[in-house]
């Protein structure tokens, strides 16, 4: 026996190979990058934060990932990855005021910190061990509010064992649904205020939920306009200035719903914040005259538009040359028959918006609102050079696009450029003189210091950057407006962006989601708060069970649709829990009390661990200024909690949010 195990001993030592582990070098930048990076912007391939050769200290790197403002990136590893290596440093194109960190975290461990870098600092060399990690984090941050913010990890790549591959953080969490069915009595959930300006074209549709079919009226409904009983569409128009007061009602078997309306006749359209579906996060540069339809038909059909859903707006992508007696922007080959398809849609009770911009070239690649000939013409080879023509050109078509717009029946316009006021007001001034009321959505991050100017020019501006499916990106999308809150209200809204529910295309193919369902509760509750517009991302026919749940409570709509108009208030922020508390019309408060975890003041805290535990809150009602008895409903469960005076109690899960309706007694 001892003679045989002699010989096995002698054979390892002669043959280690057949006895190691099988290892390979994963590249990251081999990787499909987008569906592991949860920052903003997406993370590059082989190229720095803007896009061009990725170069530190001198040196250049042909291989890496080039990060633009904070990345996060998050691998599951399983146990199967031996090693991660990398160089990493401010980029040289980066701007010198910037301040970047870079971090290698594993199971919340720090393992690796590069403590402060700036530009023309030695890279460093990063070599960690993974061995038994089973979620790996790539963390990087830098100083806000600068420009060329780039950081890059060069030459970063994992040994791993077995022919394995870095997988995706998975999104299992189970969708609970808190919302019960509505009933099959009429419910209107239409707006209870609605503006118009004097002798333009009248559209808004009285919608309920419940039982069809069913019959739709307004008592005391102004001369010059019309109800159709069986669509509850309203249209006409009406010459004199004034508010005219009415009740709309809604029709069923089982019952009757009566709700007033306030028609306000001014200068002032969009008293409530837009409710509907934007097309770029579902099909991107692939939209076309067949999607919209579709999306509008499924709008229906699902139910949302019985719910307050209302607009169809069509993204970038739809735009061809110049032409007609306007000698405005047409569609093009994608999008046929064009005001027919807006008259399909409007008879469906819906409106429809359209994208422009008054650069020569859009971010897609199509024409925009200006050119450098006078005609108008965008030849190929502005198509093909798009970004080089990202800016606005000497012949401008304002004008001649807002009344083709307003012929065409156009509702809503998302004017997409990096904002300046002058285009801004131009653009404002032709809608304004157009004959039709069009919603003037600005995009997109809207600079802060010229708040009050968006506020008389626009009906909604975006506060921000483009939004991504990630917890990151909705914090700062969202969870960082305290200071807007003052310049929203009605006939001007404070825009966080489009809704990252369902499935989405940002930065990656068509994918759902990578919020977990607390998130997306957190996200739609929030949203609500602040009063932002409600614009979907996702494809509508695609919808599951759970989305479909989350986008059709009407209590929480109702919030956000409140005529009073007023932003919700970052009133406190303790024990990792932010409350957020909007006064409304009727004397009560909804309010938000959301369990951000220390979000961002760990470099942990950037990423989901899966042990993450449910916090118990106790709300000091005396803190919010609200003294005495008060009723308190759930708004989510639309369930009433009972009576309390100075204390609330309950549990917020991880990202997760407590929406709570306080009734005075």
């Amino acid at each position: 026996m001892k003679k045989i195990v002699k010989v096995f001993l002698l054979f390892i030592i002669l043959s280690p190979d057949l006895f190691a582990q099988k290892t390979s070098d994963v590249w990251l930048d081999d990787l499909l990058i987008p569906t592991f990076s949860e920052g903003i912007p997406s993370v590059n391939q082989k190229t720095n934060g803007g896009g061009e050769p990725m170069q530190l200290n001198s040196v250049g790197y042909q291989r890496g990932l080039g990060v633009h403002s904070t990345g996060v990136l998050f691998f599951l590893m399983n146990g199967k990855a031996i090693e991660f290596t990398a160089v990493v440093g401010a980029d040289d194109k980066a701007n010198k005021a910037m301040i970047t960190k870079f971090y290698v975290i594993g199971d919340r461990k720090i393992l690796f910190e590069s403590g402060e870098m700036k530009v023309g600092d030695s890279p460093k060399k990063v070599s960690v061990n993974l061995q038994g990690i089973q979620r790996l984090g790539l963390l990087v941050t830098n100083s806000d509010e600068v420009s060329r913010n780039y950081s890059d990890w060069a030459d970063a790549k994992c040994k791993m064992v077995e022919n394995t591959m870095p997988a995706n953080i998975p999104n299992s969490d189970e969708k609970y649904i808190l919302t019960p069915a509505p009933s099959k009595i009429p419910r209107i959930n239409s707006p209870k205020v609605f503006g118009a300006k004097p002798v333009n074209p009248f559209l808004f549709t009285v919608v309920a939920s419940g039982e069809t079919p069913m019959k739709y009226f307004v008592d005391n409904l102004p001369a010059g306009l019309s109800i159709d009983n069986t669509t509850g569409i309203i249209t006409g128009k009406l010459t004199n200035r004034g508010i005219y007061y009415t009740k709309m009602r809604a029709k069923n078997k089982y019952g009757e719903n009566v709700k007033d309306l306030v028609i306000k006749i001014g200068d002032t359209i969009s008293l409530t914040p837009p409710i509907g579906w934007n097309g770029w996060n579902s099909w991107a540069r692939e939209i076309d005259k067949e999607k919209v339809i579709a999306s509008a038909n499924a709008m229906v059909k699902m139910g949302l538009s019985s719910h307050g859903w209302t607009y169809i707006n069509i993204d970038d992508a739809w735009q061809g040359q110049r032409a007609g007696k306007n000698h405005a922007l047409q569609p093009n080959e994608k999008f046929p028959a064009f005001k027919e398809m807006i008259d399909e849609i409007h008879a469906k009770g819906l409106k429809l918006g359209v994208y422009s911009t008054p650069w020569i070239s859009s971010y897609a690649g199509y024409a925009g609102g200006s050119s450098n000939f006078e005609n108008g013409n965008y030849p190929d080879s502005i198509k093909n050079n798009k970004r080089a023509f990202r800016y606005i050109g000497k012949y401008r078509f304002e004008k001649e696009d807002a009344q083709q717009m307003a012929e065409w029946g156009v509702d809503y316009l998302k004017y997409d450029w990096r904002i300046d006021l002058n285009s801004a007001e131009r653009m404002s001034e032709a809608l304004k003189k157009s004959g039709r009321d069009i919603i003037y959505s600005l995009s997109n991050s809207a600079p802060f210091a010229l708040a009050k100017d968006w506020a008389r020019i626009a009906e909604a501006w975006r506060t921000g950057p483009d939004i991504r499916d990630s917890w990151i990106s909705l914090y700062v999308s969202a969870f960082t407006l305290d200071k807007w809150g003052p310049y929203g209200g009605p006939g001007h809204w404070n825009d966080p962006d489009m809704m990252i529910l369902g499935n989405v295309t940002t930065g990656a193919k068509l994918h759902p989601t990578r919020l977990t369902a607390d998130e997306q509760y957190s996200h739609v509750s929030l949203f609500s708060l602040l009063a932002a517009p409600l614009l979907i991302g996702c494809p509508i026919e695609q919808l599951d069970p759970f989305t479909l749940n989350l986008l059709t409570n009407d209590e929480v709509i109702e919030i956000d649709q409140d005529p009073l108009g007023k932003s919700a208030r970052l009133v406190s922020e303790e024990n990792d829990v932010q409350v957020w508390v909007k006064p409304l019309e009727d004397g009560s408060y909804a309010v938000g009390m959301f369990n951000i975890d220390g979000f961002q003041k760990t470099p942990q805290s950037y990423f989901r661990w899966g042990d993450e535990m449910i916090k118990p809150y106790e709300l000091d009602l005396t803190k919010l200024g609200l003294n005495g008895k008060y009723t308190i409903r759930d708004v989510w469960r639309q369930k009433d909690l009972g009576k309390f005076t100075g204390k609330f109690k309950t549990d917020i899960r991880h990202h997760g949010v407590v929406m709570i309706r306080v009734f005075p007694k």
